[in-house]
């Protein structure tokens, strides 16, 4: 007989059909307002480079450095260290600072594990939130232009500063690709190969598909590999008033292994799929498309933005 799809099924199958058209997909239902070849002649390093040509690990100059990354995050991160590292940072008792004045720590901060930029995470920052504010210009959109330009400041986190409470995080913990710790690693991860010197592939608590965890239980019930995603996720889950949406995109913007490889589906409930999944796709054309040469003006865009933190965090930050 033939199997009828469970309604999460349907519901994947429906936002795929959705997000085919995501590069002119509008918030208002109108088409056109991110045109492909307006982001790569804006906003890519390379006005010619493609889509395809990003995140592209097998002819890029970065490759030594990035796949030397991975190794070490993949072999690294496991399911206990994760519980460690949760257990040291969702105690929030490191410092009390502005949302405004922790973004200014990003401009020492490079990502060794991104192929396509070596722009400070500041750059890149203001670049993501400049993007989103160009395609949504409307006032009420403004907790997606906030959510942009703060995307990566967990990535403070790899910033050594003792009146912060900063130990400086090696990178392999806080930047790169994400995944779920405490099941089976998936192959749609970039460097696959290097979870095999990881103590949980071989674990039978870790190394089977649900692992520690049930089936479409929801990704709120799962945890990621710690990274700079998940503890501002969390700060901002508690400490502001950004919408659901936001919450989506800030702790799952570096999921590629499930918002562009389409895989841990099987953990996914209905609004994982429905909201999570949709949202992050939009933020993705953003975060990942914005890397280019030619910065924004801090100054001419700095009060909008500091009005508008201060909108949604209306109340000093406790890290």
């Amino acid at each position: 007989p033939e199997r009828t799809m469970s309604s999460v099924q349907q519901a994947v199958v429906a936002v795929d059909k959705l997000l085919n058209y995501l590069d002119g997909y509008a918030l208002d239902g109108k088409k056109g307002t991110i045109a492909e070849s307006e982001v790569n002649k804006l906003w890519a390093i390379d006005p010619n480079k493609t889509k395809e040509q990003f995140r592209d690990y097998s002819d890029n100059p970065k490759q030594q450095r990035v796949e030397k990354f991975y190794k070490e995050q993949h072999e690294k991160v496991t399911y206990d260290y994760v519980v460690r590292q949760r257990e040291k940072y969702l105690k929030f008792d490191k410092c009390v600072m502005s949302i405004w004045d922790m973004l200014h720590y990003l401009a020492d901060i490079v990502d060794e594990s991104d192929p396509d930029t070596d722009l400070s995470q500041l750059d890149h920052a203001l670049q993501t939130a400049e993007a989103a504010r160009k395609a949504y210009p409307d006032e009420k959109y403004d907790w997606l232009h906030v959510a942009a330009l703060i995307h990566d400041l967990g990535k403070v986190m790899s910033v050594k500063d003792d009146k912060l409470g900063f130990i400086g995080e090696p990178q392999w913990g806080v930047v790169g690709d994400i995944f779920v710790a405490g099941c089976k690693f998936s192959e749609k991860n970039v460097f696959y190969e290097y979870f095999k010197e990881n103590p949980d592939f071989k674990d039978p608590r870790y190394n089977t598909q649900y692992g520690v965890y049930s089936p479409n239980c929801g990704l709120e019930n799962v945890f990621l590999s710690w990274s700079h995603d998940e503890y501002l996720y969390n700060i901002c889950k508690d400490q502001s008033k950004l919408p659901y949406e936001a919450l989506c995109m800030l702790r799952y913007h570096s999921f590629y292994p499930w918002h562009k490889g389409g895989d841990y589906m099987y953990l996914c409930n209905e609004k994982d799929i429905n909201v999570g999944l949709k949202w992050t796709k939009i933020f993705n054309e953003f975060d990942l498309y914005s890397k280019a040469q030619d910065l924004p003006a801090f100054d001419k865009v700095a009060s909008y933005y500091k009005a508008k933190i201060e909108k949604y965090f209306p109340k000093p930050v406790r890290w």
